[in-house]
């Protein structure tokens, strides 16, 4: 669902995280449009910026997402890059992209890592995804 936009959704808030001086903000929009409620089929896009607040240049290599639905059921997502690429970062740079996941269940939330290189001496490291929640009208109340 790379690119998902132009879609009728609705923001929930933002969420934010900092780890070794790459800044990661997360919005979450629900798609009602590509969601069926009735045939327990939700779905939401997800707007991330990657802010390289550093003095070297960084390199996101994978991810690793956990999405978690209302009824505690987890799913684990890993690959390579985002949206098909492996960004780098230099200092000052950031990095901005849209996806999406669907659900089950009127509410989840999502939670990840994304797994980095300093491309000038091969140090890996990992920065910290914010968990941040997936809201839809169809539900009680917030999950995250």
């Amino acid at each position: 669902m790379a690119g998902a936009g132009g879609s009728s959704g609705s923001a929930a808030g933002s969420y934010a995280a900092e780890t070794r001086h790459i800044r990661v903000s997360v919005r979450a929009f629900y798609l009602e449009d590509q969601s069926q409620p009735d045939e327990g089929h939700y779905v939401w896009a997800y707007q991330v910026r990657i802010e390289n607040r550093g003095r070297e240049p960084v390199q996101l290599l994978r991810r690793t997402w956990h999405i978690t639905d209302a009824n505690g059921r987890t799913q684990n997502v890993h690959g390579a890059g985002v949206v098909g690429q492996q960004p780098i970062l230099e200092a000052g740079e950031s990095f901005e992209y849209t996806s999406g996941t669907p659900l089950d269940t009127p509410s989840g939330f999502m939670v990840g890592v994304y797994h980095m290189v300093v491309p000038d001496s091969g140090e890996a490291f990992d920065v910290a995804i914010p968990a941040f929640s997936l809201d839809s009208p169809h539900q009680g109340g917030r999950v995250h």
